[in-house]
């Protein structure tokens, strides 16, 4: 997820329907300069070279029932658009999620995991790390460091993980999906956006979730915790 405005344009993305190392290009309506859609930079055409970089936001892969548990008053988009699809979960793709097959040529690929198990990724500066969903999962409360910053993974039972900044807060448990508490035995509240005990904010960092195959393809000098 990013932020399309960059000193005060805004660039409305679409998708071009080209891949770049097996992921996927976006196209900006404009100029029509080509977009990774890991880097958030544009790659191809009039664009390049101009230090656009658009700001990232953060992500959570969850169940539909968890989220809603959260959030009850979450809208949903339609399926009805208009266009005599089926929509349903795995329909487009089911066969090619049902392997570790790949359906395009990748320059190399890393096997210290399958192809297309899923990896929570970040990146900040020149460094880049992939942590295994599997092991997240393993570990709910998990602490890191990514260039200099002190980060802590917290993984829900639905498998869902959230960043955030953790300097010199070490949490130690997560009670619930709204309270963890440190080393200190502090309560803190857990929100979407941050951290928080008394006037101390820890913020939520930028991450997403995205295949092994695909993340490595692109950051091949990544770190990998599994």
């Amino acid at each position: 997820m990013y932020q399309t405005e960059v000193d005060g344009i805004h660039h409305e993305l679409g998708t071009s329907g080209f891949l770049y190392r097996s992921n996927k290009l976006m196209y900006d309506h404009k100029t029509e300069s080509y977009w990774s859609t890991l880097r958030g930079e544009p790659v191809v055409g009039p664009l390049v070279g101009k230090g656009i970089q658009l700001e990232r936001g953060h992500v959570v892969t969850t169940s539909w029932g968890e989220w809603k548990k959260s959030n009850p008053d979450t809208t949903v988009l339609s399926k009805d658009t208009g266009h005599r699809r089926d929509y349903g979960e795995g329909v487009a793709y089911k066969n090619y999620f049902a392997t570790h097959d790949l359906m395009f040529i990748v320059p190399e690929r890393d096997d210290r995991l399958r192809n297309k198990d899923e990896v929570l990724a970040l990146r900040e500066a020149d460094d880049q790390l992939a942590i295994s969903a599997a092991y997240l999962k393993q570990h709910p409360v998990f602490h890191g460091k990514i260039a200099e910053r002190d980060f802590v993974v917290l993984t829900d039972k639905s498998g869902a993980n959230r960043v955030y900044e953790s300097t010199d807060v070490r949490i130690k448990t997560w009670m619930t999906t709204k309270t963890a508490i440190d080393d200190q035995g502090r309560h803190w509240d857990v929100s979407a956006e941050s951290l928080s005990h008394s006037d101390r904010i820890l913020n939520r960092l930028p991450a997403h979730r995205a295949f092994w195959f695909g993340w490595y393809s692109q950051f091949p000098r990544t770190r990998l915790i599994k």
